[in-house]
């Protein structure tokens, strides 16, 4: 006998489009850092119960998206430069790793149209189109960690790198100058990559560039004479 298929109105299904709908205003900005989350005004707009979204919620905090606050209750996160700069650290060694055992497994094809990536990059540069740059940033380095053998690592990558869009957004940190020089270090990255160098040197430079981003704002700070 088959098997009846649940429908589409279960409380799991309903949790999760709660979730995705929470997670992607988040995101997309329509709820920015400090955004009060409160349930029965969330059910007004959703048309969805507050069962589900408070499920929702719980997943978004475990995420780093989301903030409980005494005496105020769930809100979009905020985060300073500080924290801003801890998960770049995080991410910095993350993708030093994925880098380096992704970097054999790739063909001069696959090399290639990461280069082709990068050139947009640049583009978007010259056009002065940040948004599209950022966009084929992540783009870029997921051409690479698209062939990392490990598949926790891939996951790791993918929430880190989705929270640290929030923050960048929240922290409001823009660094002139830094854009141009992370498309050379890419140029670099791949060179290495493509003539089979050591993986730990690999890994170094990987991390570099990531550390880089880090660095910069404190630098730019430094030359303002702040």
């Amino acid at each position: 006998m088959r098997a009846v298929k649940k429908p589409a109105t279960t409380k799991e299904s309903k949790a999760e489009i709660s979730y995705e709908l929470l997670r992607s205003r988040i995101l997309d900005g329509t709820y920015g850092p400090g955004y009060r989350l409160v349930m029965d005004q969330l059910a007004r707009e959703t048309g969805v119960s507050t069962i589900p979204l408070r499920e929702a919620v719980r997943r978004l905090q475990s995420e780093g998206l989301v903030e409980v606050v005494r005496n105020i209750g769930a809100r979009v996160a905020a985060f300073d430069e500080t924290e801003v700069e801890h998960s770049l650290n995080v991410l910095a060694r993350l993708e030093g790793y994925a880098t380096a055992i992704s970097a054999p497994l790739m063909t001069p094809e696959q090399i290639e149209a990461s280069r082709e990536i990068n050139a947009r990059m640049a583009e978007a540069l010259e056009a002065f189109d940040p948004a599209s740059f950022t966009s084929l940033n992540r783009e870029f380095h997921f051409s690479i960690y698209r062939h990392c053998p490990d598949g926790h690592l891939g996951i790791l990558l993918e929430s880190e790198w989705t929270r640290l869009d929030h923050m960048w957004r929240s922290a409001s940190i823009y660094v002139p100058g830094r854009a141009r020089r992370s498309v050379a270090e890419h140029e670099h990255m791949l060179d290495l990559i493509a003539r089979g160098a050591d993986p730990g040197e690999i890994e170094r430079v990987a991390r570099a560039h990531k550390i880089a981003t880090v660095d910069a704002p404190r630098a730019a700070r430094v030359s303002q004479g702040a």
